[in-house]
This record gives structure tokens, C-alpha cells and sequence, in this order.
């Protein structure tokens, strides 16, 4: 069975008739799930069976079979993805899963960027064909098939559930503009009465795209297919992004074809070349890693110099800022040392965004902010006044108005406000009890950063010994933490203050000519700090993802325990290395909190009773 297919629009329709869901950009792919089977079979357009290539959805689906088999067979409309954020999913790791073949690399891939299935609609249901019903229908029958099986009828990227039902939107202007603010795809308009039509393009589905608009300069031009190259400057190197021949009006492509007839190079036979001079507005949805995706000839540019089609300008635009979100002084130096500006660093926070914010989320917040970049005058930061923006959320403990960093605008707005470091207590709020415990390895300077390795090699030996599972980071300066996640609300501060006093006493009896619990540093040697005082109520750590008020801009960066090791150094952690490692590694903190919900610290409390 082939899908139903959508058909492009300019404008979004409007009316009571048409219901609106996220368009994300993946793998369609249809479900089919028999009686007495398992697991799923999982079809693209084309017929291939996917099956192979994402085994975590499989392997998912095996996990509920029980529950589901009461509804089978069961035939449902949906897409692969890999979410970025609830309203984004980045098509080039879906398509680099899709291509895997190696069992070794796809289980690999399987673990380090976990894909989703997004249901949409619901084509069979216990062996009934629903491609007749009204959508309304189909898409009620699809909720009550979902609640049932405790599945999420909302995306969400943070939930591990593989399978998940689509978000519908009556208002499709409130649902543009979260997608724009996510930067989505687009939306999909679809009549409520719309029946499901195999293979056929109809206007009862309509796809509205989120074009980012980049700046190129172009260079080639092959007559005989009627493409054009462009390049943007990369360092002083030119690099092509971009092949595209669709979007002009007849008198636009005239112009630019007679300008490389007339005026270009013949380097071979019809491919005219000119200078990097020519600079075009690409309409596109995405940058793939090598080229522009779906791009379209938009305008010309022509009053634009050359030098400022860039790839850091590239990158600006395909990451837009949030149109309610002021920025002064982009190109503000932040880190000079390292010639980052402030638009370099908004762009990072942009980045990290959909693994930073997970832990930024309901905590009170204190932020060190270099308002003249980094190295300079800094200040810690806690109290807001009360004309901030609508966007931030704020709360009042005692006589402080904390900001709590729940979005991408607010996010973005600190940053903007050169709030470099982001510092959060070990609970949100308004819950008293730690969500997580964390150990700080502070060595004497960053020369004995070897000190923080062993220590937390050390430290990871007695946790794996208790039975608890744990997760490691650089502090972004010159040491290292090792975090313990915690089930929500389960354990007091006294609970687990006993749990890490014992442990670094322990581990200073064992080791005391390498750590020591001494608070004043004049007293420590050169031994590594063990702070387990730091771990109480009112305390806070260093957010993972967040920067460091160090010249080089280093980043508090989470590790595989594997890479853990002699030949570790914190300076490897800057933020282009950041940026360039969530792609090739994706985000090692991603299990967090469902290992935290699962953890048993209850035991280790219970032996910690039985030592006193």
C-alpha cells in the first residue's frame, strides 16, 4: 500500500473544515501489524521494508505486544524521525539510519540517535479498513487506540515511547508559530471530512513549508540541464552548497543565464563559469551537510557584498532568531581568544538547546553574566526585575524573583544578556526533594586534571558496586562531576548526603595521598577536592551544555565512560568541538531521567541505615 500524497501550497487554508498538524521532515512509512506477529513490518513509499535499519522501533513494539494484540491487525500512516524538538526532526540523520546495512553500525546508531515513529492516521483497525471514514473519525479512533495502550497522543522528544500520536491543532496560526519558532518543516493542512486515498496527490492535504531564505554567490552554469552552482565562503575557501534551477519567473532565469553566457568562462562543453560575485537568495528547508535542501531561486541580491555570503552567515540563516527576541551588538566579541562573537555564541545556545533546556527546566536559576565578554567583569545573577519579557517564567522565593529557563526565548534572551555560565540547583521547583545527585572532582589546577579522571574511575567503581547507574561530564573549567539521577520526589537531602559523605570518606581512606574532604584550599595540598557539602538544598552545579567564564569558551560537556581516560584534557570541549560532537555522538545524557526513575537508590539507602 502506497501512501496518500500532499499537495505543496503558498498559504495556509483557513476555516472550520480543516484540522493542522506538524509536518516533520523523515521517512514516511507505513505500519503493518499482523495477528500472532511479534513486531511490525515497516514500509516506505517505495515498498522497502525498513525493518532492519531501526530496531529500536521494533524492538519497541515487541515490548507492548501484549497490550496491542487485541487490535490487530492494525495498519497505520505515519513518519520516521529524529527529534530535535517537538516540532523538528532532522532528515539527515534519518536518512544516513535509512542507508545503514552493517547490523554493528545500525545498532550503533540505533543507541546514539533513536528515532521515533509519528502516527498521523489510522488506515486498519482490529483487521477493519478505515480509509473510508472521515478523518475526524479515524483521528478519534486513533487517540482512543493510543490512550488505551498508554502511548502519547502528543510528540514528545524527550519520551522514550517509540511510537507516538501526531498533535492535531484547530488554530493553525498558534501552531506556525511554534513550528517557526522550532524551525520546522512546516504544517499540513487536511479537510476533518477527508477520506484516505492510497497514492493519490489531493488537495485535501495540503503541505505549507517553512523556507529559510540563505544568501549564496553563484558560479557554474550547465546549459544543458539549465542548473546553476553557488558557493559561500568557508575561511577564505569557497564551498558549494548549493545545485538549483526551480523558482524563477522566465525574465529572472533569462538574466542570470545570458550574464554567464555573456560574461563567464566556458571551463567545458555548456558549463559557464564566473567569479564569486553574483549573490542569490536561495529559498531552501534545511542544509544536509553538504547541500541545500529543496532549493528554489527566491531573489537577487545584488547590493549584497560578497564577503558576507559566508558560512557563518549560512548558518545564521538557517537557524533564524525568534522574531520576539531582541539581539544588540551580534557581532560583539564573547570569547576574543578564540574569535567567537556574541551572534557565534547565540548560535550555539540554539544548538544545545534541545538537550540544555531538559535541565534547565523549573529550576531556579543563577547565571554569571560578562556583559563585556569573557575574559572581564562578571556577576552573578538571580533576581529579575519585573519588566522581562512575557516569555519568561519567574518565581518568587522569599525576596528573590528567580528566572526559570523553560524555553528557547528565554534561553536565547540570556544569552543575549551574556549570561555566559548557567548554574541549577539539584531540584525543580516547587519540589524540595534532589532529582539527581552529583559529585564535584575539583583538582587543584587544570595541570592535575588527571586527578578529576581517576577520581571519577574511582568514584564510578563504588557506584557500579552499589548497583547505580551514572553519568559523567566535564565541569567546563578544570575538573569533572559524575551525576547519580533520582526518581522524582523520592529522596530527601539528608537521604542522600549520608550516601555521598560516605562515599568520599571512603574514598579518601583509600586514597589519601590523591583526594581529600578538606574545605580550605590552603589546607588541600595538591590533592583533588572531594565537595560533598556542595550537594544540599540551595546549592547549585553547573548546567550540562553550559559555557564557562574561561578564554577559550569551554563547555560543561557530557562523556561516554569510555572516554574517560589518561588521555582526556577539559580544553578539548570548545563550542565549535561541541557543536561538531552532538552530530557524530548525539546526546549522551538522552536516558537521563528515565534512568532515574528506574533507579533503585531505596537499597543503597537501606545499607546506608544498616552502616549507621
Amino acid at each position: 500500500m502506497k501512501p496518500m500524497l500532499l499537495t505543496d501550497s503558498i498559504e495556509m487554508p483557513v476555516g472550520e473544515g480543516w484540522l493542522y498538524e506538524t509536518k516533520y521532515d523523515g521517512i514516511r512509512c507505513i505500519l503493518i501489524w499482523e495477528k500472532g506477529e511479534p513486531a511490525p513490518v515497516l514500509k516506505s513509499r517505495n515498498n522497502n521494508v525498513l525493518n532492519e535499519m531501526f530496531p529500536e522501533i521494533l524492538r519497541f513494539c515487541e515490548a507492548i505486544y501484549n497490550e496491542v494484540e487485541r487490535y490487530l491487525p492494525l495498519m497505520l500512516d505515519g513518519e520516521l524521525v529524529y527529534l530535535i524538538n517537538d516540532y523538528q526532526s532532522d532528515f539527515s540523520v534519518v536518512q544516513k539510519r535509512g542507508k545503514l546495512r552493517n547490523g554493528q553500525n545500525v545498532e550503533a546508531s540505533a543507541e546514539s540517535f533513536p528515532c521515533h515513529y509519528i502516527v498521523f492516521d489510522l488506515l486498519e483497525y482490529v483487521g477493519k479498513s478505515k480509509v473510508n471514514s472521515p478523518l475526524t473519525v479515524r483521528k478519534q479512533l486513533l487517540k482512543e487506540l493510543f490512550n488505551a495502550l498508554n502511548l502519547p497522543t502528543s510528540v514528545k522528544y524527550m519520551d522514550t515511547k517509540r511510537l507516538q500520536a501526531i498533535d492535531v491543532y484547530k488554530d493553525g496560526d498558534l501552531l506556525w508559530r511554534r513550528v517557526k519558532l522550532s524551525n520546522g518543516e512546516g504544517i499540513i493542512a487536511k479537510k476533518s471530512t477527508s477520506k484516505w486515498l492510497e497514492s493519490k496527490r489531493t488537495k485535501n492535504w495540503l503541505k505549507i513549508k517553512n523556507w529559510r531564505y540563505v544568501n549564496v554567490l553563484v558560479t557554474k552554469f550547465t546549459k544543458s540541464n539549465g542548473f546553476f552552482d553557488a558557493v559561500v565562503f568557508k575561511d577564505e575557501n569557497l564551498i558549494e552548497v548549493v545545485t538549483f534551477k526551480h523558482g524563477f519567473n522566465k525574465d529572472e532565469e533569462k538574466t542570470l543565464m545570458t550574464l554567464f553566457m555573456n560574461n563567464g568562462t566556458l571551463i567545458s562543453n555548456e558549463i559557464w563559469e564566473l567569479p564569486p560575485s553574483i549573490c542569490v537568495s536561495i529559498a531552501c528547508i534545511d542544509f544536509d551537510g553538504n547541500k541545500l535542501r529543496e532549493p528554489r531561486f527566491h531573489s537577487f541580491q545584488l547590493n549584497v557584498d560578497p564577503n558576507e555570503c559566508n558560512w557563518q552567515q549560512m548558518q545564521r540563516q538557517l537557524h533564524p532568531i525568534p522574531e520576539n527576541v531582541a539581539i544588540t551588538h551580534p557581532d560583539k566579541p564573547v570569547f576574543p581568544a578564540s574569535k567567537i562573537t556574541k551572534d557565534d555564541y547565540l548560535l550555539y545556545l540554539q544548538k544545545v538547546a534541545p538537550y540544555m533546556l531538559p535541565f534547565l527546566k523549573d529550576r531556579l536559576l543563577t547565571t554569571i553574566r560578562y556583559p563585556h565578554g569573557v575574559p572581564g567583569e562578571s556577576f552573578y545573577q538571580k533576581n529579575y526585575p519585573d519588566n522581562i519579557p512575557d516569555f519568561v517564567a519567574t518565581y518568587l522565593v522569599e525576596d528573590t524573583n528567580f528566572a526559570i529557563c523553560n524555553n528557547l526565548e528565554t534561553l536565547l534572551w540570556l544569552g543575549n544578556q551574556l549570561a555566559i555560565e548557567f548554574h541549577i540547583p539539584f531540584q525543580p521547583f516547587p519540589i524540595g526533594k534532589p532529582t539527581e545527585i552529583v559529585f564535584d572532582l575539583d583538582p587543584p589546577s587544570v595541570d592535575d586534571f588527571h586527578l578529576a579522571v581517576n577520581a571519577a574511575l574511582k568514584l564510578k567503581t563504588i557506584l557500579d558496586h552499589f548497583g547505580l547507574q551514572s553519568f559523567v561530564k566535564t565541569s567546563g573549567g578544570k575538573g569533572m562531576q559524575v551525576y547519580i539521577p533520582l526518581p522524582l520526589n523520592a529522596f530527601s537531602y539528608e537521604e542522600t548526603g549520608v550516601f555521598t559523605e560516605f562515599v568520599c570518606e571512603f574514598l579518601v581512606q583509600q586514597y589519601p595521598q590523591s583526594f581529600t574532604i578538606e574545605r580550605l584550599k590552603k589546607n588541600r595540598g595538591n590533592k583533588l577536592y572531594l565537595d560533598y557539602v556542595q550537594h544540599k538544598e540551595g546549592k547549585t552545579i553547573v548546567a550540562p551544555y553550559s559555557a564557562r567564564g574561561n578564554e577559550k569558551g569551554l563547555i560543561a560537556t557530557p562523556l561516554h565512560w569510555d572516554e574517560v581516560t589518561e588521555q582526556l584534557r577539559p580544553d578539548m570541549f570548545n563550542i565549535p568541538h561541541v557543536i561538531n560532537r552532538i552530530n557524530n555522538v548525539g546526546d549522551l545524557f538522552k536516558h537521563f531521567r528515565d534512568v532515574g526513575e528506574k533507579q533503585d537508590f531505596k537499597s543503597v539507602v537501606n545499607q546506608m541505615n544498616g552502616l549507621s
